[in-house]
This record gives structure tokens, C-alpha cells and sequence, in this order.
């Protein structure tokens, strides 16, 4: 068995990171996010499934040009290479449990016209002010 605190895990962007390949030696990680209204990634996808779950507040997503908003107790799957990403919107923070089907995280940041400007493997490395880690 494996234990640690929420707290204890590495704050980037808006969100506490699980990486089970470092803190847990399993084969799931998982993004704790909680962003500000207006805070979000840009465009990006992984190699693997996503399963995202909200807790609290709206977002508004993208996934394969297909726009639509979301709230607490929605839970939605991205399917491995799918293009996304959101933003949360109102006036409360956007909260989420996104579980990535990978050891460690494997995100491509897409500039907003679907050319790639950044690859990150492992774990998330900015590639502008505009693209944080996620989801």
C-alpha cells in the first residue's frame, strides 16, 4: 500500500499531480485540477484515454472542434489522440478528477491552429504562457 496527502503531491499550473509512475508505482495518473474562471490548457491531446470528472463549477470544452460546456457531476471519456481542451468559466473555480491511462504524463501542446509547436513527455514542460498542464 501506498499513502500520501493531497498537499504533498507537486503543484503545476492549476492543478496537484499524481504521477503513478513516481508516487504510487502503478499504471494511472491523475491530474487534481482547480482553476480560476478563465484558466484552462490549450489545445492538446495525449496517447492514451482521459477520464474526466467534474466536481464543482462550469467549463466550457473543445474536443475535435466540437464545442460544449460542462458541470459538476459530469464525467465524459477523451479517447487516446483526441485533439482538446477547455476552460472554466463563471464565477467559481473549475474542479476536476482527470485519471490519464499512462504511468506518466505524455501530453503534445497544439497551438490553436492544430500545429504542433511543443512535445512534452514525461512530465508537463510549458511550451507558452498560454498552454498549462491539465487534463
Amino acid at each position: 500500500m501506498c499513502h500520501m496527502r493531497q498537499e504533498d503531491l507537486p503543484f503545476v499550473g492549476s492543478s496537484h499531480e499524481f504521477v503513478g509512475a513516481e508516487q504510487g508505482n502503478t499504471n494511472v495518473s491523475v491530474f487534481l485540477f482547480h482553476g480560476k474562471p478563465g484558466s484552462g490548457p490549450g489545445p492538446h491531446r495525449h496517447p492514451y484515454d482521459d477520464i474526466q470528472f467534474i466536481r464543482e463549477g462550469r467549463g466550457l470544452w473543445t474536443v475535435n472542434g466540437k464545442a460544449f460546456e460542462r458541470s459538476a457531476g459530469d464525467i465524459f471519456v477523451i479517447k487516446a489522440g483526441e485533439i482538446h481542451n477547455f476552460k472554466a468559466v463563471g464565477d467559481s473555480p473549475l474542479v476536476q478528477f482527470d485519471v490519464h491511462l499512462s504511468p506518466r504524463f505524455t501530453q503534445e501542446n497544439l497551438s490553436s491552429s492544430g500545429l504542433q509547436f511543443d512535445c512534452a513527455l514525461g512530465r508537463h514542460k510549458r511550451s507558452s504562457s498560454e498552454n498549462e498542464p491539465h487534463g
